[in-house]
């Protein structure tokens, strides 16, 4: 195959002919070429030469008129950036691994010996930029037959490859989710045998490819396959833990990982949202420690969405996940998650719309996108009047906010105002006339509104013995 018709980037030319200055052989490697071939867009090109990386890519840099390079000696690599591509250079090298370590020891190589290294044979593709080759496609471990059949394979003895560098587990799942490609059966098998040595790469890099598998337009398939693998187990025990149906006098509860990862891909429809796929991935984190059954009742999950929201911080820091307002949005969204519907069960009140708007802010969206994505069942007439049930919470919410403004509202008699008004420093007086403020809008006694508000303050400050101050 000769790929020469999409090499229009001036980069191309420039790399051909400082390599041909140089007398060095050139290529194109990775992820450019697999992308190219498969249609999606991609702005990482990498460089592999038989040459010195650094030098070609000054060369290059040189050639486009590019005046910074970034050099990273220690690794024999260089980067700059033209237009809106990050272009690297690299020398062709060959690995060996210590056991203890996901870290290579590295020495030059040839061309080979690089495709050789890598994790994946539709990543071990590479385009020959030499005058003669210009173009054509190397392929030595048939890279573009797995695209074709959609496979992902390990160029070499999948065991070594996995064993070697344990990330490459988790790529190989993220490539298999973003790409719907099948996993061959003899890697899937040694990521199951080679599990445990994921222990030894840091939570960061674990973290990085699995926010990119909940990113897929489908996650659920990372996730069936990190269950089947048993990597999830390893770093993600809580979500194990939702796995399996217990039955009891004949009464089940759903599977409550399957249920999960079936609303985050009803969330992953709506929104790229990383974060409200996360409040979709732990809204249901806590039925495990929370599941009862009762006599009566059947299987119950009181509280879950309290638990969870608790939950929530530890998680985030053991996966070294963001702990800033990312982490409050998430804690926020699996602890309101089940209050819209739960409206429903009786005639939705105003006062009981206002306090969702209040205690969801801007986040409301948000969480009536994931509240319609928990609306899962077998049973389709339950769905029907949950959704039914769903729509009349999404317009009794417009309506509201449209009327009363409560949407993160500050209400309109501030703390200070009152201290003014009593001349009063801050003190409980001043917190109870302030909250009782907060509770008569939303409960709807007073407008949202300062005038009412400070009548009302007023009549409150009375009962509490306060005189105001003379104005002067």
């Amino acid at each position: 195959m000769n790929l020469e018709h999409y090499l229009q980037h001036p980069v191309f030319a420039a790399v051909a002919k400082a390599s041909q200055q140089q007398n060095v052989a050139a290529y194109v490697i990775g992820g450019y070429v697999r992308d190219l071939i498969l249609k999606r867009p991609c702005k990482d090109i990498d460089f592999v030469t038989d040459g010195d990386g650094i030098q070609l890519a000054n060369l290059t840099a040189k050639l486009l008129g590019i005046t910074q390079v970034h050099v990273f000696k220690n690794f024999g690599t260089a980067m700059f950036k033209m237009d809106d591509y990050d272009i690297e250079f690299v020398g062709a090298r060959k690995e060996s691994y210590n056991p203890d370590s996901r870290k290579p020891l590295v020495s030059r190589g040839s061309i080979a010996d690089d495709q050789n290294r890598r994790d994946f044979t539709i990543n071990a593709l590479a385009i020959d930029l030499s005058d003669s080759y210009f173009g054509e496609v190397i392929d030595p471990f048939d890279g573009l037959l797995d695209i074709n059949n959609k496979i992902l394979r390990t160029p070499l003895d999948p065991d070594i490859t996995y064993s070697d560098d344990p990330l490459r587990m988790m790529r190989a799942i993220r490539f298999a989710t973003q790409l719907n490609f099948i996993i061959e059966a003899q890697s899937l098998n040694a990521i199951f045998h080679n599990r445990h040595r994921l222990k030894i790469v840091s939570m960061e890099r674990i973290s990085a490819e699995l926010n990119k598998i909940i990113l897929a337009d489908q996650p659920s398939v990372g996730f069936k396959l990190l269950m089947q693998t048993g990597l999830l187990e390893i770093f993600f025990p809580e979500m194990i833990a939702l796995k399996g149906v217990e039955t009891k006098n004949g009464l089940s509860h759903k599977d409550n990982f399957y249920h999960t990862i079936q609303v985050l891909d009803n969330v992953s429809l709506e929104s790229n949202d990383l974060w409200l796929r996360w409040a979709a991935i732990l809204h249901d984190i806590a039925k495990p420690p929370t599941k009862r059954f009762h006599i009566e009742l059947g299987w119950t999950f009181h509280g879950h969405e309290d638990k969870g929201a608790r939950m929530v911080p530890g998680i985030f820091q053991r996966l070294k996940l963001p702990l800033d307002h990312k982490m409050k949005f998430v804690q926020k969204l699996v602890e309101l998650h089940l209050r819209p519907i739960a409206l429903t069960k009786e005639a939705i009140t105003d006062s009981a719309i206002r306090r969702l708007l209040f205690e969801a802010g801007d986040d409301v969206d948000a969480l009536m996108t994931l509240c319609k994505a928990d609306i899962t069942s077998k049973n389709e007439s339950k769905v029907i009047r949950y959704l039914a049930n769903y729509e009349k919470v999404k317009i009794k919410l417009k309506e509201v906010e449209e009327s009363d403004h409560i949407r993160n509202f500050q209400p309109p008699v501030s703390g200070e105002f009152i201290m003014e008004t009593y001349g009063l420093g801050p003190s409980k007086e001043v917190g109870i006339i302030k909250n009782q403020i907060k509770e008569a809008i939303l409960d709807g006694i007073i407008s949202n509104d300062f005038d009412e508000a400070f009548r009302f303050m007023l009549m409150k400050g009375e009962e509490l013995g306060l005189i105001p101050k003379k104005s002067e």
